[in-house]
């Protein structure tokens, strides 16, 4: 379907899967971080499946879906103007049937979404904590995308496993440098966390990224370390990241 494009506003696509984004660089444009967070999300495949998609932006971690479930994907984003782009976006991939985007902030979702009714949940949160000291884009929409303002990791995952069935799996990916904080309020928040996956940019670099998995009311422990992602083989991205965006066709 063709949609209307505003302003500064342009479309780019997830060649591997054909899905198009709206994006605009003085709002939000995903980055990789969205598309690793999709491939890692192991969402399930049924039509009757219900998954939310949280901090989501302009929509791309759950449009990155489309083609891994048949089921009914919500995202819920504070930012009217974000919120707008990821609609214009289902539109413009025949999505409607079975997306839907609720403009609102991250507490009131559960007056949207039934609790204990979402198999799956995928986030993509703000990954800085808003501290007094932090220096935050001038950009007000930036700023809201990279620094807790609006919620916070704790308020993420309280919301998350009151949402989700009993072993539902909710996914996310944050800053390998939150994650002690992180895998101790999962486990307050009666989330198992289950499988890690680090993203380097090189080969020998420290992790700059860290995808999590994890079961609500899971059993302790059985928590899996995954291979590690190597986004870059010098200047250019590795086959694994090539694959992911553009498909297996890409030497």
């Amino acid at each position: 379907m063709q949609v209307e494009l505003k302003g500064d506003e342009r479309v780019d696509q997830l060649y591997r899967d054909d899905i198009q984004i709206i994006q605009s660089p003085s709002v939000f444009s995903f980055s990789l971080d969205a598309v690793l967070l999709a491939n890692f999300a192991d969402v399930k495949k049924s039509s009757k499946t219900k998954i939310v998609d949280l901090c989501s932006g302009n929509g791309a971690v759950g449009l990155f879906l489309a083609k891994k479930t048949a089921g009914h994907v919500t995202m819920i984003e504070i930012q009217s103007r974000l919120a707008d782009m990821a609609e214009r976006s289902i539109a413009m991939n025949d999505l409607t049937e079975r997306y839907d985007v609720y403009n609102i902030p991250l507490k009131d979702s559960l007056t949207e979404i039934n609790a204990d009714s979402v198999d799956n949940i995928v986030c993509n949160p703000p990954y800085f904590e808003d501290l007094p000291n932090s220096k935050k884009n001038p950009n007000e929409h930036l700023a809201l995308a990279r620094h807790e303002i609006t919620t916070s990791l704790e308020e993420i995952l309280q919301i998350s496993q009151k949402m989700l069935k009993m072993n539902g799996k909710f996914f996310m990916v944050h800053r390998p440098d939150r994650l002690p904080e992180i895998l101790t309020k999962l486990t307050k928040n009666r989330l198992a966390p289950k499988r890690i996956q680090f993203a380097h940019s090189h080969d020998g670099d420290e992790a700059n990224m860290v995808l999590i998995e994890a079961i609500k009311d899971g059993k302790p422990n059985g928590t899996r370390i995954l291979p590690p992602i190597i986004i870059y083989d010098g200047l250019e991205y590795s086959k694994t990241i090539k694959e992911l965006l553009y498909g297996n066709s890409t030497n």
